[in-house]
């Protein structure tokens, strides 16, 4: 008797227009829906919905997933083993999630951690108040663990000054940040958004939407409470190119709604922070202490923070002496900044984006920093006035410092304070304005009683390295390829045992036009890295403790 071949089993595969609907429960709508979500997400179904409500417990989960109506045991027995299931969200590309989720509600469930575990958003006037956007995020909020706020600098971020359209004056406003939703007052008429009704009508005609959504701090509050396992939270304002002008931007106002909405959300896990780029006065807005609406438990989330990392533009250099005024206050943020962070932060990263500028780690030390001279002050002056106090990272493990410029007591002053603590530190594109290298890392040769910690240091250099053209004659390459051979035999003579089998590990490509400038990326100084891994140092720091 004849029995025709049984068909392989397959995936229980439903129509998309009967189980993925819109927030309603018309059918029709869910084209439209779907087109208007932001973040990728799949439509909840009326089979995910009991009374309007969203079934979120694993319980529901359960009743309502069918994966397969397979026989297969092998595959069941690949897909509900956690490191296989892994391993393929590993090799799946980004762009397939949402398809690999369209096949069954119980791929939808274990793919969203891992689709959704980092999100980045560029801020508009509608990203955190149209009422579709936060829907999907109140459905996948708590899968996200990085967060990227994307708001770049631009013509549309500036803001002109406040005119009284009868007098012609400029109008001094003054920003308080409104905590909470306007309520309606006896008269049914909302309370100012901006203090008084009328600087809120001159606003609402003078300034653009997005300055309106930047100043919306109820909006961000209920965004970021939906981020419940939120980890790393980055900020990124590119595009900083207007350091001459004092007045704020749009950028500044969101960065204090955003700061405010940090406070008071519940983001217990968050744990590390990346600011690339921030421009120099955005740390104001960033304070806990010191910014807009802040309260005197303002810096208690902050102090979750353990990783911090921060990209600053570079301070405008002009001779005038107000813009050195500025600068100078700047740098006096930065530092009150780092010291509201530095009790609990294990690793922290800092690079100047242009031009060198000076360490943020050792602003107690710099000359515009500290005081003027006490023999033209009053005598009952002298004394009182002094610069800013040392910031001590308590638990500092890791540290790493680029595109600066600073003095050799200033690292050996900082790796003395921090020795207890401190594994490995990184100096990459470091220039000295006074001393010299051997003088900068002292105290490792003070704590290990000799200078056997040289042996297992890791010193890297830029070597030029100027690549021949296909019909260019071997004998032109010939005396630069002695002359770097020379200065590397000659600099390993000059440094004793330091090592230099890694100084060819990542050559930087460089055409240079006459050798001198050969000569002076060897002995310049201008590039130097020194990274400290080896175990000599860690048993230094052991016998130091």
């Amino acid at each position: 008797m004849y029995s025709p071949p049984r068909t392989p089993p397959v995936l229980k595969r439903t129509v998309s227009g009967d189980s993925h609907t819109s927030y309603g429960s018309a059918s029709t709508a869910a084209s439209r829906s779907s087109s208007r979500l932001l973040f990728g997400e799949i439509p909840l179904t009326p089979a995910t919905t009991i009374d309007g409500r969203s079934t979120r417990s694993n319980t529901s989960l359960g009743l309502i997933c069918n994966l397969v109506l397979s026989t297969s045991s092998s595959f069941l027995r690949f897909w509900l083993n956690d490191t296989c299931r892994d391993n393929l969200f590993a090799h799946l590309e980004e762009e397939d999630f949402p398809n690999f989720r369209l096949v069954c509600h119980d791929f939808a469930t274990r793919a969203a951690p891992v689709q959704f575990s980092s999100l980045t958003t560029t801020f508009k006037p509608s990203t955190f108040s149209k009422p579709a956007r936060m829907e999907a995020l109140s459905r996948i909020g708590r899968h996200v663990r990085s967060f990227v706020f994307h708001m770049p600098h631009g013509p549309e971020t500036l803001l002109p000054p406040i005119i009284d359209p009868e007098t012609g004056e400029e109008k001094q406003f003054i920003y308080e940040p409104q905590l909470q939703t306007p309520q309606h007052m006896l008269s049914r008429e909302k309370t100012p958004k901006y203090g008084s009704l009328e600087m809120t009508n001159l606003l609402i005609q003078q300034y653009p939407p997005l300055f309106h959504a930047a100043t919306n701090v109820p909006a961000f509050v209920a965004a970021f409470s939906e981020l419940h396992n939120l980890t790393h939270l980055k900020v990124s304002c590119p595009g900083y190119h207007n350091p001459l002008s004092n007045r704020r931007s749009v950028v500044d106002y969101a960065l204090i709604s955003l700061r405010i909405a940090v406070e008071r959300a519940p983001m217990f896990s968050l744990n590390s922070l990346s600011l690339h780029p921030i421009h120099p006065g955005g740390l104001l807005y960033l304070h806990p202490m010191h910014g807009f609406g802040s309260t005197p438990s303002s810096a208690k989330r902050w102090t979750q923070i353990r990783s911090l990392s921060i990209c600053m533009d570079s301070l405008p250099s002009s001779p005038s002496s107000k813009q050195k005024m500025q600068s100078l206050e700047h740098l006096r943020i930065l530092h009150a900044y780092l010291r509201t962070l530095s009790r609990n932060v294990t690793r922290i990263f800092f690079r100047w984006k242009g031009t060198r500028g000076p360490s943020p780690l050792s602003l107690d030390k710099e000359p515009c920093m500290l005081p003027i001279d006490t023999d033209y002050m009053h005598p009952s002056q002298r004394g009182q006035v002094r610069g800013p106090r040392p910031v001590r990272f308590s638990r500092l493990r890791h540290m790493e410092l680029e595109n600066a410029i600073m003095d050799s007591s200033q690292i050996s002053e900082f790796i003395h304070r921090h020795r207890r603590t401190l594994l490995d530190f990184n100096f990459e594109d470091v220039k000295l304005r006074q001393g010299n290298w051997d003088e900068a890392l002292e105290p490792l040769t003070v704590m290990s009683g000799s200078e056997r910690w040289k042996r297992n240091a890791e010193e890297v250099m830029d070597v030029p390295i100027v690549l021949s053209p296909i019909n260019m004659e071997p004998r032109i390459m010939g005396p630069l390829l002695e002359e770097v051979d020379a200065a590397i035999d000659e600099t390993s003579k000059e440094r004793g045992p330091h090592s230099l089998s890694r100084w060819l590990g990542k050559p930087k490509i460089s055409m240079r036009k006459t050798n001198s400038h050969v000569k002076e990326s060897f002995f310049g100084g201008d590039h130097v890295k020194r990274l400290f891994r080896g175990t000599m140092f860690h048993r230094s720091v052991a016998a130091a403790a």
